[in-house]
C-alpha cells in the first residue's frame, strides 16, 4: 500500500508537469507544425535519455534491470507504447480541426472511464467500487471543466474519442509491460518510436516547416527534457506499483493543473465552474485512494476475525 501511495504521488507530479506545459505548447504550435514540434520534442528526449541509460541502470536501483526481464526486447515493447502515444496525438490534432478545444479536452479526459472498462474486459475482474465512484466524480468534474452548451456530436468529437481510446490503451499497456521490462529501455523505445513516426507524418503532411522561433525551441527543450524524458520515465516506473485505473484517475487532474498554470502564467481567470469541476476531480481521486485503503483494511480485519474464529 505504501508503494502504491508513493507511485500515485509520483504520477501526480507528472500530471502537474504536463498541465504546466499547456500554455507553452499552445503558443509554440500556433506558428509551427504540430508533428514537427513533436518530432523535435521526442528526438531531444530520446537523445538525452539514451546515453544516460547505461549509467542509470548501473547506479540507480529503481532503474536496474531485474533477472529474466525482457532485456533489449524492451525497446520493441516500448515501441508499442510509442505507437499508442502517436495515435493519441494524431487523433487529437486532427480532431481539434473539427471541434472545440473544450469538447476535445472533455472527450480526451474520458480515458478515465475507458481504462477501468477495458481493464475489466481484459482481466475479467471488475475494479473496486471506490474506483468506480472515483471515476464517476472525475467524469462529472471533467464535464464541468470542459463542456459548454454545444453538445452536438461532430466529426472532430469522434476523432478525439479515438484519441481517448489511444491514451487509455497507452495506460493499460504501460501497466501490463512495466513490471516485466527494464523501465528505462521501455521509455527509450517509447520516446524513439514517437519521434520517428512524428517525423514521418510531419514530412508527409507538413513539409516544408516554417522557421523555428526562439519560443518554439524553448518549448521543445522544456517539454522534451521534463515533460517527456522525466515524465514518461516516472510513469513507467510508477506503474509497476499502481493499477491502470488509479493511473487514469490521477491523469484526470491534468485539466485542473492546466487551469492553475493558465491562471499563473497567462492570467486566465479561474471561474466558479473551474473550481467546482476541479473539486469533483480531486474528490474522485481521494475516494479512489482512501476508499481502496479502507476496503483493504476492512478485508484484512474480516480475514483475521475468520482465522481467530476458526
Amino acid at each position: 500500500m505504501r508503494r502504491r501511495l508513493i507511485a500515485d504521488t509520483a504520477l501526480l507530479v507528472v500530471v502537474a508537469i504536463w498541465g504546466g506545459t499547456f500554455v507553452m505548447v499552445k503558443e509554440a504550435v500556433s506558428s509551427f507544425p504540430v508533428f514537427a514540434f513533436l518530432f523535435i520534442r521526442f528526438s531531444l528526449a530520446t537523445l538525452t535519455l539514451l546515453p544516460l541509460m547505461p549509467w542509470l541502470e548501473r547506479n540507480v536501483p529503481v532503474f536496474r534491470p531485474r533477472k529474466n526481464e525482457g532485456g533489449y526486447r524492451a525497446f520493441w515493447a516500448g515501441g508499442v507504447l510509442g505507437l499508442a502515444l502517436v495515435a493519441g496525438y494524431s487523433f487529437q490534432t486532427f480532431g481539434l480541426r473539427y471541434t472545440t478545444p473544450a469538447k476535445a479536452g472533455f472527450i480526451t479526459g474520458l480515458s478515465v472511464v475507458i481504462v477501468p472498462v477495458l481493464s475489466a474486459l481484459v482481466t475479467r475482474r471488475s475494479p473496486e467500487r471506490s474506483i468506480w465512484w472515483g471515476v464517476l466524480l472525475a467524469t462529472v468534474g471533467l464535464g464541468m471543466l470542459s463542456l459548454n452548451s454545444d453538445l452536438r456530436p461532430q466529426l472532430g468529437d469522434v476523432l478525439v474519442f479515438f484519441c481517448a481510446i489511444s491514451f487509455a490503451l497507452h495506460i493499460l499497456i504501460t501497466g501490463h509491460l512495466a513490471p516485466g521490462y527494464p523501465p528505462l529501455r521501455l521509455t527509450v523505445g517509447q520516446l524513439a518510436m514517437t519521434a520517428v513516426v512524428s517525423g514521418v507524418l510531419s514530412t508527409l503532411l507538413e513539409w516544408p516547416w516554417s522557421s523555428m522561433g526562439r519560443q518554439m525551441l524553448l518549448a521543445a527543450v522544456f517539454t522534451g527534457l521534463l515533460a517527456s524524458t522525466f515524465a514518461f520515465t516516472v510513469q513507467t516506473v510508477a506503474q509497476r506499483f499502481t493499477t491502470p485505473s488509479h493511473t487514469a484517475l490521477i491523469f484526470s487532474m491534468e485539466p485542473v493543473f492546466a487551469a492553475i498554470f493558465s491562471f499563473l502564467l497567462a492570467a486566465e481567470p479561474i471561474t466558479t465552474r473551474v473550481l467546482v469541476g476541479g473539486a469533483f476531480i480531486v474528490a474522485g481521486m481521494f475516494i479512489a485512494e482512501l476508499g481502496g485503503m479502507l476496503f483493504s483494511r476492512s478485508r484484512e480485519r474480516r480475514l483475521q476475525a475468520q482465522q481467530e474464529g476458526g
